[in-house]
């Protein structure tokens, strides 16, 4: 009885996250969590990406590492955790400051667009957004649409949106003919 009485030790972590301005949604993970500020629990330590979203402001991503109180290093983590009968607690708090969107002008995104083309011109790719597939499809095959036309340049005021439809995620880039 005694034995088991000593034996009721724990540790409590708990995070918590506070941003200026305060209601940015966080992703621990790229798990939500909630809008800050917000508190967790967690059960490890380490390096851990924390990912803050706020419309108006930029997204913050970044890489916090935690790093564990004297009493969770090995092998004392076994001695504070199950023979020790106290409670531990092990509280953080993060802070961090978003920066309002900066609007870009036309003229940087128009000299952008025009060195990506050039670098495509000459060669060079430009990253593949995530969840396009790396071969386009040939013209006619089944059930998809003929491949987009290259974009060219149009002058401001006479600008026509692309509309590019995507299979979904996960969806085999070609069907597969039966």
């Amino acid at each position: 009885m005694l034995l088991c009485l000593l034996t009721s030790g724990c540790v409590r972590r708990r995070l918590t996250i506070r941003s200026t301005p305060p209601g940015a949604v966080v992703y621990i993970d790229d798990q939500l969590i909630g809008s800050t500020p917000v508190s967790t629990q967690f059960t490890y330590y380490g390096t851990r990406k924390f990912r803050l979203v706020k419309d108006g402001y930029e997204t913050l991503t970044t890489l916090q590492r935690l790093r564990p109180p004297w009493y969770q290093i090995p092998p004392l983590d076994f001695v504070t955790e199950n023979l020790i009968g106290r409670e531990y607690r092990d509280e953080r708090i993060l802070e961090f400051n978003l920066l309002p969107q900066r609007l870009v002008p036309n003229t940087e995104l128009l000299t952008r667009a025009n060195g990506l083309r050039r670098a495509n011109a000459q060669g060079f790719l430009a990253p593949r957004p995530s969840g396009i597939p790396l071969t386009r499809p040939a013209t006619g095959a089944p059930g998809l649409p003929a491949p987009a036309a290259e974009p060219s340049f149009q002058p401001p005021g006479q600008f026509r949106p692309q509309v590019i439809t995507l299979p979904p995620a996960g969806a085999p880039a070609f069907p597969s003919g039966n």
